[in-house]
């Protein structure tokens, strides 16, 4: 997270507003989003071994993994172009899924959760898992209803408990 350096990287305060006012609400926006972003841990291994961890944390928490696209092997048979080792899994909660298409079948647009795993040189492998409620938000915007939001809260919850097995700090 980037800390707020000085006023300077702030726009002029309108009147009457304090420049600690504005430095105090830049950092709740900075926290907020950083709450928002994706869950990323980075851990050593190769990609082979990083995504039967990442299948053994989903499947604690009651997820399974509908799909795997190996986005380097697609590039290299669709495009002929070398890409580091990337792969997306595609997890679902069967429970939370069936919750919530029964409320709006519109939810199935945003499933199953995508879980991305990235092999990067050193020994390093990233694995990012998305924020089903910055999907919902951005899919359905204001609209998202109540027995929906508290689904994607659920799988927040969940995922979260993913990524901290894996080694996310809390």
């Amino acid at each position: 997270m980037r800390k707020l350096q000085g006023a300077s990287l702030l726009p002029p305060p309108p009147h009457g507003t304090s420049v600690r006012k504005l430095a105090v609400e830049y950092e709740e926006r900075t926290l907020s989003m950083t709450e928002q972003s994706p869950f990323t841990v980075e851990l050593s291994g190769t990609r082979e071994e990083v995504i039967e961890r990442v299948q053994e944390a989903l499947k604690a928490e009651g997820f399974g993994v509908l799909t795997r696209i190996d986005i380097d092997d697609a590039f290299k048979e669709k495009l002929g172009t070398p890409f580091r080792p990337y792969t997306i899994l595609g997890a679902c909660n069967p429970s939370l899924a069936h919750r919530a298409l029964s409320q709006a079948p519109d939810v199935g647009l945003f499933l199953p959760c995508n879980v991305t795993v990235d092999e990067a040189e050193g020994g390093r492998t990233t694995v990012r898992i998305v924020d089903p409620r910055d999907m919902l938000g951005a899919g359905m915007g204001e609209g998202v209803p109540g027995a929906i939001e508290e689904v994607a809260d659920e799988a927040r919850a969940r995922l979260a408990s993913v990524a901290r097995s894996l080694g996310a700090p809390s």
